[in-house]
């Protein structure tokens, strides 16, 4: 996939995954109910610090924070602009 956004220094890009439509036991949940996703795909990384290059890269699978990050719509997608320090780990 190509993103034309180019994120400064140690900031990433990541695309939010879908928040869950259904519990493990198979209750549907309603959209108010619904909890914001701490998961997702980083989709570009910056160029990180001068003396700290970036640990994560395009294609991780990552947990992060769950208030981390701002949000952006670029050609109608949702994304997410954070550092690499609100991000938790890489699955």
């Amino acid at each position: 996939m190509s993103l034309n956004i180019k994120p400064i220094g140690d900031r990433v890009v990541v695309e939010a995954a879908p928040a869950e439509e259904k519990t493990a036991s198979g209750i549907i949940i309603p959209d108010t109910a619904k909890e914001k996703p701490q998961r997702g795909t980083v989709v570009a990384v910056g160029e990180g610090k001068k003396d700290e290059p970036l640990t994560v890269k395009t294609g991780d699978e990552v947990l992060y924070g769950k208030y981390a990050g701002t949000e952006i719509t670029y050609e109608g997608k949702e994304y997410l602009i954070m550092r690499e320090s609100d991000i938790y780990a890489v699955l």
